[in-house]
């Protein structure tokens, strides 16, 4: 009875961490709430066959399989489809902006005034009206940029602009294209291109190793 147990544990344990090397996760705090999920499942089919000594460990493993097959294709579909992205994974949310609360998004979120402000304290930030910008993460943490940081707006991320951003700093879509065609640099091929200091900064794929 104990050497299975200790044999399932044993498994077990090898198997999770070729699992998650296979997700790509590193850390707790890069979980997504669907990555969390997932983690949250296999947590509870890894009890269930160390905890069932007669079943088969193949109840837990194929239940695991299936989920990681899940998880990786829907991490493909969702970095190629932003708006399929936004749906599962949310988006960055501005919460301060030049110091003054998003009262409204705040409300959405149902991220209350508290949250925020220890979240700023951890961060050793005293007081609202001395951050730039407070963007709540997809995953919970708060990013805060300082009066005396740039704070860099992402216009275009793997060849979709946002069209949100370009509103935050009063430019439009011929705008972003104009400078595209100056670099000879199709949308498509943008894979990340951000605007800090009244500047753009463009990473086309070409430069990706």
């Amino acid at each position: 009875m104990y050497f299975t147990l200790i044999l399932k544990t044993i498994f077990m344990y090898f198997f999770i961490i070729f699992v998650y090397r296979i997700m790509g996760k590193k850390e707790v705090g890069q979980l997504s709430i669907v990555d969390l999920i997932v983690s949250i499942l296999i947590a509870e089919l890894i009890a269930l066959s160390i905890e069932t000594e007669e079943k088969s460990i193949l109840i837990s493993v194929i239940p695991i399989l299936v989920l990681v097959v899940v998880q990786i294709v829907l991490s493909y579909i969702t970095l190629k489809n932003d708006k399929i992205r936004n749906i599962i994974d949310g988006k960055p949310i501005i919460i301060i902006k030049n110091g003054k609360l998003n009262f409204t998004e705040m409300s959405k979120l149902r991220y209350s005034l508290d949250d925020l402000l220890t979240q700023l304290r951890l961060q050793g930030v005293k007081s609202i009206d001395k951050v730039k910008y407070a963007v709540l993460e997809n995953n919970g943490n708060l990013s805060v940029f300082k009066d005396d940081s740039d704070y860099p707006l992402p216009l275009i991320l793997d060849g979709v602009i946002d069209y949100n951003v370009l509103k935050e700093i009063n430019k439009d879509y011929n705008w972003i294209i104009n400078i595209l065609k100056k670099k000879n640099i199709e949308l498509n091929d943008v894979f990340y291109a951000f605007y800090t200091n009244g500047k753009t900064f463009i990473i086309d794929k070409s430069q990706l190793l």
